[in-house]
C-alpha cells in the first residue's frame, strides 16, 4: 500500500469513527453480569455483522464482542463505509469491543524453510501478507482498533517451523519491535499461542514472554490451541508456568480425542480443558478482562448453531465457577 493511500484509509477511517461518534448507546435489560468481560469472536456466528450482534447481545446477553471478520473481509481490510456501518450495529446493541482480532505475522518467517502449515487460507478473509507487508497490516490494525475503541489487537508468532533455534532470537526482536510500535501510539499487541504458529504451547508462551520483556506485548491465553498442538495438560501444568499479569485475552474452546485417537475441536464445557476451574483460576487472579468464545467446533451443523451450542456449555462453566453474577 502506497503512503498516499495509506493517509487515505486513516482520513476515511477516521471520518467514519467521529459519525459513529454521534450514535446514542442504548442500553438492553437481561445482560450478563461478570467481573470478566464476556465476549464471543463475530464470525464465529455469521459473517452477517448485525446478526452476530443481536445474537451476542440479545441471546447470549453479552455486552462485548470481538471483531475478526464480517461481510466476507477480515477486519483489518474494511473500507472507512464499512466501519460506520459496523460503529452504527455496534451501538445499536450497545457492545463494546474486546480487541481486533487481525491476522498480524500469521506469515512465513523470512529465510527459514517454508512451514508446512502456512498458505491455507486460514486468515480468516485476510489474504496471508507477505513478512515485508507485516508492517502495514500492523499499521491497519492500530488504526482500525482506534477506530472501535478498543486498545488491543491480537498476533501471532510466525508460521510454525520445524526447528525455530535458528531464527528465534530474531522473532523475538521482531515482536518486540512490533510491540514498542504499537505501545508507542496506545495499543496493546495480545499474541495467541496458536497450534500452528511457533508459539503454541503453554510452556512456549511462557519462554516468549520470559525473552520479549516489553510491557507492550501480552499473551492471549488459548487452552485448547494448546492441547490442540500436543500439549493435554494445559491446564492446570501448562497455566501455572505462566506469568499471571502477562495474561491479558483469554480465548475460550475445548478440543478432545476422537473415536480414531485424533485431537478434535469440542464445544467449551466437553474436553481437556475444565473451564470451570479455568475459570476459577483466572477469577483467583484478579483477572479483569476478556473471555471470549472462539467456537471452532462445527458439529452442532453451521457456525451459529455450533456457537449457541458452545455458548451453553460456556456459560454453565461460568456459572459453576461463580463467575457470573
Amino acid at each position: 500500500m502506497s503512503s498516499i493511500s495509506r493517509r487515505s484509509f486513516l482520513v476515511r477511517t477516521a471520518a467514519a469513527g467521529a459519525a459513529c461518534a454521534a450514535v446514542p448507546m442504548r442500553g438492553w435489560a437481561g445482560r450478563l453480569q461478570s467481573a470478566f468481560h464476556i465476549s464471543v469472536i463475530n464470525d464465529e456466528i455469521t459473517q452477517d455483522f448485525e446478526h452476530a450482534c443481536h445474537v451476542a447481545a440479545r441471546d447470549f446477553g453479552m455486552s462485548w464482542i470481538e471483531l475478526r471478520s464480517m461481510w466476507g473481509k477480515n477486519i483489518s481490510d474494511l473500507n472507512a463505509g464499512e466501519v460506520g456501518s459496523a460503529q452504527e450495529i455496534l451501538a445499536k446493541y450497545n457492545l463494546r469491543v474486546t480487541d481486533i482480532a487481525s491476522p498480524l505475522f500469521k506469515t512465513d518467517w523470512p529465510g527459514a524453510p517454508k512451514s508446512p502449515y502456512g498458505s491455507k487460507g486460514d486468515t480468516f478473509n485476510a489474504p496471508e501478507a507477505t513478512f515485508k507487508q507485516q508492517d502495514e497490516v500492523l499499521e491497519r490494525s492500530i488504526a482500525i482498533a482506534k477506530q472501535f475503541n478498543t486498545g488491543k489487537v491480537r498476533c501471532f508468532d510466525f508460521w510454525r517451523l520445524d526447528d525455530v533455534t535458528p531464527y528465534r532470537a530474531a522473532i523475538d526482536e521482531k515482536l518486540r519491535s512490533a510491540a514498542e510500535t504499537a505501545g508507542r501510539q496506545g495499543i496493546l499487541l495480545v499474541l495467541e499461542n496458536e497450534f500452528e504458529c511457533n508459539t503454541a504451547t503453554a510452556r512456549e508462551a511462557a519462554r516468549l514472554l520470559g525473552a520479549v520483556k516489553t510491557p507492550h506485548l501480552a499473551l492471549n491465553w488459548d487452552p485448547g490451541n494448546a492441547v490442540m498442538r500436543g500439549e493435554l495438560d494445559a491446564f492446570p501444568a501448562g497455566w501455572d508456568l505462566l506469568p499471571k499479569d502477562r495474561i491479558h485475552h483469554c480465548h475460550c474452546k475445548n478440543a478432545i480425542k476422537n473415536a480414531e485417537g485424533k485431537i478434535v475441536w469440542a464445544p467449551v464445557d466437553k474436553g481437556y480443558i475444565d473451564w470451570t476451574a479455568q475459570f476459577r483460576a483466572l477469577k483467583q487472579i484478579g483477572y479483569h478482562e476478556a473471555v471470549s468464545l472462539e467456537t471452532h467446533w462445527r458439529g452442532g451443523g453451521t457456525p451459529e448453531q455450533s456457537t449457541r451450542i458452545s455458548w451453553a456449555g460456556m456459560e454453565r462453566d461460568l456459572k459453576a465457577a461463580e463467575a457470573l453474577a
